[in-house]
């Protein structure tokens, strides 16, 4: 019997997204969203999936948000871990890929269409060049993309973990501030969840205030009622540093096939976002900055780009053209 979809995932600390995927299309289908909390192992998850659904598959794949090297699977964030071989036949599957999160979404990409994505700046997208992916959520995730021998490669790496490099007064303070309670700071310490946090607490201590213990959320919102000076400052200056940091990846490979920003934070504000610093810090490069000018940089607007991705990769995989 001829197989018509795929199992795909997006398993990251806190939920595990599960659907189908149609093998001719793309098309993805039957999503379902469960806790991570509730269940003991990511194989409990994807049994409760499949037993609850009709479609028999063969073939899954599986974006985590972990680095993946080989066989055996540890969750930064969750205490799931699990040999990928040993779950394969455990579920009875012909294949099953385990990839890193922001590998499905740089391979989502491709099969974006327009209304999946907001431009922001820069000229039209050219065909044959390298892709920059980031974006901010638990953590920062980056991944750039090429195009070779008509098929996609995605180079998944730790980017986000690079040191932070501030370039204004504002932000050398808050780097200092920021230094002293952690000691190494990388990007990531800024552009994340937690991040915004960090970025609350190193404007205000600069200024020699204590700041008040508020969460990711509590300063969004306060930012975006315009109820709290500070909260908007750093959701300012937090816009600002995702440009810069969105230029340095640009700079590294000449993404002029575009940078694209994907994770769950921006489109929580997209509307500020847009309006903010974002784009005149992304093209600050100094000597550099015509350099950039031309580069598109893309809004990920669609809701599931790893979910998406990973039935990409499999497609790809499988032997399916994606564009």
């Amino acid at each position: 019997m001829q197989q018509t979809h795929a199992l795909v995932g997006d398993v990251g600390g806190t939920n595990a997204r599960l659907a189908l995927c149609d093998l001719a299309s793309g098309a993805i289908t039957h999503s379902r969203t469960f806790s991570a909390a509730d269940h003991p192992s990511l194989e409990a998850v994807i049994r409760l999936y499949l037993d609850e659904s009709s479609q028999a598959v063969r073939q899954a794949c599986i974006a985590i948000a972990c680095p993946v090297q080989g066989d055996w699977v540890a969750m930064t964030n969750h205490c799931w871990e699990f040999s990928i071989e040993e779950m394969r036949q455990n579920l009875g599957l012909e294949k099953l890929f385990v990839i890193n999160d922001f590998t499905a979404v740089s391979m989502a990409i491709p099969v974006l269409g327009e209304a999946d994505r907001i431009q922001i700046g820069g000229d039209q997208p050219q065909p044959g060049k390298p892709i920059a992916i980031y974006g901010a959520g638990t953590g920062l995730g980056v991944a750039h993309l090429l195009q070779a021998g008509g098929e996609w490669i995605s180079l998944p790496g730790e980017g986000g973990h690079v040191d932070f490099s501030s370039n204004s007064e504002e932000e050398d303070a808050v780097l200092q501030v920021m230094r002293g309670e952690l000691g190494h700071v990388s990007a990531e310490r800024f552009l994340s969840g937690p991040g915004l946090v960090n970025l609350y607490r190193g404007l205000v201590k600069s200024d020699g205030r204590e700041p008040e213990a508020l969460e990711p959320k509590d300063i969004t919102e306060r930012a975006l009622a315009d109820s709290c000076l500070d909260c908007r400052r750093t959701l300012s200056l937090f816009c600002v540093l995702m440009g810069r940091f969105g230029g340095n990846l640009a700079l590294n490979m000449g993404t002029f096939g575009g940078v694209y920003i994907a994770g769950g934070i921006v489109p929580r504000f997209q509307d500020f976002f847009l309006g903010s610093g974002f784009r005149v810090a992304f093209e600050d490069k100094g000597r550099f900055k015509s350099y950039l000018h031309g580069i598109p940089v893309f809004l990920i607007t669609h809701e599931g780009p790893g979910l998406l991705g990973a039935g990409a990769y499999l497609r790809q995989a499988m032997g399916y053209r994606l564009s």
